[in-house]
């Protein structure tokens, strides 16, 4: 097997996973876009241990360990993107630059309640 068609076809995934994350606004498809740059990686990992013709596949188990590693950072990034998108009401990136928690709104004075102790009643 040619080496070449699966480096330039991870090359190109790669390519796709980088235009991605910088041109992506939104936080998933950001997320999305890190797991394609991340199985272009395991493409390469793959091919190369079977162009090698490796004895103990240690490219196979470089897959594996990325797969994992994979699965866990889509589990917090998802876990982040719910979290923030529950709390700031988007999930787009460029409305996310601070990471200081908005002041809640004032309500207004007539909406107050005033506490018990301090109402004077009227005789």
């Amino acid at each position: 097997m040619h080496v070449v068609y699966p480096a330039v076809l991870a090359a190109l995934l790669f390519s796709v996973g980088v235009y991605g994350v910088l041109a992506r606004r939104n936080a998933i498809l950001v997320l999305a876009s890190v797991e394609l740059m991340l199985n272009a990686v395991n493409l390469n990992l793959v091919a190369f241990d079977v162009w090698l013709r490796d004895q103990l596949h240690v490219g196979q188990v470089f897959a594996l360990f990325v797969i994992v590693i994979a699965a866990a950072e889509i589990g917090l990034g998802l876990a982040i993107v719910l979290l923030v998108f529950r709390n700031r009401g988007t999930a787009e990136v460029d409305a996310l630059r601070d990471l200081t928690e908005r002041a809640a709104p004032k309500r207004p004075a007539e909406n107050r309640v005033e506490p018990a102790e301090d109402r004077v009643e009227a005789v």
